[in-house]
């Protein structure tokens, strides 16, 4: 199982430069994991910047995924990895899920950026600043 977090859809949807990495995880929606807070961002996002109806189409790929609700136990291991990792709120909801799950979590969100230890269960792919 693997969660793409909200970085990584948009990176998909926008054909970022980061668009093939994603696609290669994104082959097989039934066994992606999304948490609500994903499509929520993702759905904005894309909303405020292209309009109703591409933010639809893209809310219509996610949902072909496993959407995971949050729920008590998530919302309060979230919590703990938040204070442990000083993670925002939807960062430590979206690594919670994968962590719940045994789920691989892949991103391009710099908060999870490997540091002096890299996190466990999680594919960064760095975003490369265009000179």
């Amino acid at each position: 199982m693997t969660v793409v977090d909200s970085s990584g859809w948009l990176e998909f949807f926008t054909d970022g430069p980061l668009a093939e990495k994603y696609a290669s995880y994104l082959s097989d929606l039934p066994q992606i994991l999304t948490p609500a807070v994903v499509l929520y961002e993702v759905y904005k996002k894309i909303r405020r910047e292209r309009g109703e109806e591409d933010a639809l189409l893209a809310a219509a790929q996610i949902r072909k995924t496993q959407i995971v609700e949050l729920t008590d136990t998530i919302a309060m291991r979230a919590a703990e990895l938040s204070l442990e990792l000083h993670l925002a709120m939807a960062d430590s909801m979206v690594y919670a899920t994968a962590v719940i799950h045994g789920a691989l979590l892949v991103t391009s969100d710099g908060d999870f950026a490997p540091g002096s230890v890299p996190l466990p269960g999680v594919i960064y792919f760095e975003k490369r600043v265009q000179a």
